[in-house]
């Protein structure tokens, strides 16, 4: 069995990619204070688009949603639909380290659970070009918030040599050339909405691949990532980042 194939039953046509939740999602779109009347919403790296909808729902705005993976977009257009969201929903396949979007076309710019596949500090260089003047930005990253355990250091150093903790990452977003407004961690919860049914598929997936290495290797990956967050002393999270262009 490929390897992408068993990731793929692992994950595919989930609610979400990453750890968040909707409630998460609210609170940092409250957070970046009052919006413009007209809003024009980029959401890169939307996945299947569980924040995406949200956003739309709440704003009444316009959300472009940018991912590379066409089953991602197709998925979110499938629960756009069935939400009532289509006609505020645009999905477009694109790379987020060389978005296919004019110069200062958004106001605000949003990414969960994604920004690391440019890397922290050089997406928000590259998306900056994309705010129009004073745009919001908000972005979650996975974080240090306490000194954690050396295994749940050394894996994540590993897996993630850029993770840095949440001073770090806030100066990191003040050389890219942002403001930071406030900054709050993702709750245990929001790990849970993610894992839980990777898990599930997981113990058959254990069992319908038993005797293939490729397989077992894929899902034993998975299930170290969940051994290190329950072992990490509450260290790491996803933390939101909220900025302004300046």
């Amino acid at each position: 069995m490929n390897g992408a194939q068993v990731w793929w039953e692992l994950n595919g046509e989930l609610a979400q990619q990453g750890p968040g939740s909707d409630p998460s999602t609210l609170r940092a779109l409250d957070a970046l204070g009052p919006l413009p009347t007209t809003l024009q919403i980029l959401d890169m790296g939307c996945g299947p688009g569980r924040q995406t909808r949200a956003l739309a729902a709440a704003t009444g705005a316009e959300v472009v949603a940018l991912d590379r993976l066409a089953p991602f977009l197709g998925q979110l257009e499938r629960e756009a639909e069935r939400a009532g969201l289509a006609n505020r929903i645009a999905c477009v396949r694109g790379d987020m380290k060389q978005p296919p979007f004019r110069a200062q076309s958004f106001d605000l710019l949003w990414s969960e659970g994604a920004i690391y596949i440019p890397g922290f500090e050089a997406g928000l260089r590259e998306w900056h070009r994309l705010l129009r003047p004073d745009g919001l930005v908000a972005v979650s990253e996975l974080s240090w918030v306490a000194s954690p355990p050396e295994e749940t250091r050394a894996f994540w150093e590993a897996a993630y040599p850029e993770v840095a903790d949440v001073e770090a990452n806030r100066a990191r977003a003040e050389r890219a050339g942002y403001e930071v407004l406030e900054s709050f961690g993702l709750p245990r919860g929001d790990w849970h909405a993610y894992y839980d049914p990777i898990e599930e598929r997981a113990a058959g997936l254990r069992l319908a691949y038993a005797d293939d290495p490729e397989a077992l290797a894929v899902l034993s990956g998975h299930a170290t990532e969940v051994s290190i967050l329950e072992g990490s002393q509450g260290s790491y999270t996803y933390v939101f980042y909220l900025l302004r262009k300046r």
